[in-house]
């Protein structure tokens, strides 16, 4: 069996961490669950909320409806009711193509650092 990267190791994340890797308040997140039922991040007798993998893509699709569409939520659930597999494929095409972005930046900045233009 073949060793997981080190960021795949970790099971659960905290709310802040969660809140963090999208720029929200954790209170947008905690509202958020009450809006769309498939966010339900497990939660221990002190009310404390751990997030696993799926919970998090499952905010990442609400993200990308609400804040990066300017989706309401009426409208992002209306969106996900009518057909909630073509709206995932079209986050994760998204997701990955600002991945990729990233990466091209990233090279063009390295490349830049070595042949600067004078």
């Amino acid at each position: 069996m073949a060793l997981k990267k080190d960021k795949d190791l970790k099971i659960y994340s905290s709310i802040g961490e969660v809140a963090k890797m999208f720029g929200l308040n954790e209170s947008t997140l905690r509202f958020w669950e009450k809006e769309f039922d498939f966010i339900h991040p497990k939660t221990n007798d002190r009310g404390i909320r751990f997030y696993k993998k799926e919970d998090i893509e499952s905010v990442r699709l609400v993200h990308y409806l609400v804040k990066e569409k300017g989706m309401t939520l009426a409208g992002a659930r209306q969106k996900l009711k009518e057909n909630k597999a073509n709206t995932i494929r079209e986050e994760e095409i998204v997701h990955k193509l600002k991945k990729i972005k990233e990466e091209l930046l990233s090279l063009k900045n390295a490349f830049d650092a070595i042949n600067p233009v004078e």
